[in-house]
């Protein structure tokens, strides 16, 4: 399905979900980012765009010279893992409840984190590239933004945690009744910190104080404020990928406790908020993806719709009007606050029928009706991304 555009005093918004049906809040945001002067082309909304805090969920943003850190978020990294494994349908037993529970003691959720740091026992030791990763970044550590000076203990605690919100960790059956691991999880407290800290930064810089929203207050190239967002941002990227990495190896062997046979055929891993240096439409650009994959020709992606719907594991088409990009999930169609007003713990337990999960009011704010509709979301976006395979959960843990 084709894109609609909404022209504005900027540059025209390129939109892959209906524009009658987006709320007005988030159609302001994308025209106060398609009035600043560093967009490059185009604004590109998503299937699931919504509001979100700073900048809206589900846009790619294209600029010259310049980030806007609100537009990245707060959680920076965030994404998403998915691993085929060799196990059946058949090999798993009536009750998960039990699988849960194993996961959920290997894996601390919510704000909690591991005694000990995690990584040594979560990688194989033939896994020299993941641990040259982590010997990198903490080794790097010191020359992060003052901010994140006393959090160097808290940071390394928290590698291979949860989170809570709309992160989690599922155990899903594809097409095939193939069994897959799959989890959602970003730069946890210390991305949180340095993301605030830089935005903060960002709005009292003199260029900032004419713009309609000072949350889409940019830093220039070729400043100072510039140098060290970058040096951070790209850090707390390769923290959430590493965070990923090390739930995996942790997820893995909870699984092999009750399935000693366990090996992985095929993995996934995407960011699906982040910052990266691309080529669009010849010219160099920082392309900010604020709910949003990359989409490149043969790219590889993960669209998860909710804790009681089907995900989608695909490939990219490389078109070319999204800036290769495609959408990041189902994306919410009402507020945590609205859906815990609407719905009751007997509305999540009967949508999550069939999962193995939490049904409590701690996690009202995340069942399945608060998002749009994840095959809808898929049919608008056939242009950009093409279905490899279709998931759906038997099991999920939230923080």
């Amino acid at each position: 399905m084709s894109a609609s555009t909404i022209q504005t005093t900027g540059v025209p918004i390129r939109i892959w979900a209906d524009p009658a049906e987006v709320e007005g809040a988030a159609l302001r945001q994308l025209q106060n980012t398609a009035a600043l002067p560093w967009v490059f082309k185009q604004i590109c909304a998503m299937p699931d765009v919504h509001y979100g805090i700073g900048a809206t969920v589900g846009s790619v943003i294209a600029m010259k010279e310049a980030i806007a850190p609100a537009a990245v978020g707060v959680d920076i990294g965030c994404g998403m893992a998915a691993v085929k494994t060799n196990l059946n349908a058949s090999d798993l037993p009536d009750s998960l409840k039990e699988l849960r529970s194993e996961i959920e003691r290997a894996i601390p959720v919510g704000f909690n984190m591991h005694r000990d740091p995690a990584i040594d026992r979560a990688l194989e030791r033939d896994d020299r590239e993941s641990r040259k990763m982590a010997d990198r970044l903490f080794h790097e550590y010191a020359d992060l933004a003052r901010v994140a000076q006393g959090l160097r203990e808290k940071a390394t605690r928290q590698i291979g945690t949860l989170g809570g919100g709309n992160h989690f960790i599922e155990l899903c059956l594809d097409t095939n009744d193939s069994v897959w691991m799959m989890l959602h999880s970003g730069s946890r407290n210390i991305g949180k910190e340095l993301a605030e800290f830089h935005i903060a930064r960002a709005r009292k810089l003199a260029h900032n104080a004419d713009l309609p929203d000072r949350d889409l207050a940019v830093f220039l190239a070729g400043t100072p404020e510039m140098q060290e967002y970058r040096r951070d941002l790209f850090w707390a990227q390769r923290y959430a990928y590493l965070n990923r990495l090390v739930m995996l190896g942790l997820y893995s062997k909870a699984l092999k406790r009750f399935f000693p046979r366990l090996q992985e055929q095929e993995r996934v891993i995407c960011h699906h908020n982040y910052v990266a240096e691309e080529m669009h439409f010849g010219e160099n650009v920082l392309v900010t993806r604020k709910g949003a994959i990359r989409a490149g020709r043969g790219e590889m992606g993960i669209i998860p719709g909710s804790m009681g719907t089907r995900s989608y594991i695909v490939r990219g088409l490389g078109n070319p009007d999204s800036f290769e990009s495609a959408s990041h999930g189902a994306g919410r169609r009402m507020s945590r606050g609205e859906a815990k007003r609407r719905f009751s713990a007997a509305d999540l337990e009967r949508e999550t029928a069939g999962v193995e999960c939490r049904k409590d009011p701690g996690v009202l704010d995340e069942i399945p009706s608060a998002y749009k509709d994840i095959d809808a979301v898929m049919q608008r976006q056939s242009d950009l991304v093409e279905v490899v395979y279709q998931l759906k959960q038997i099991l999920c843990v939230k923080g």
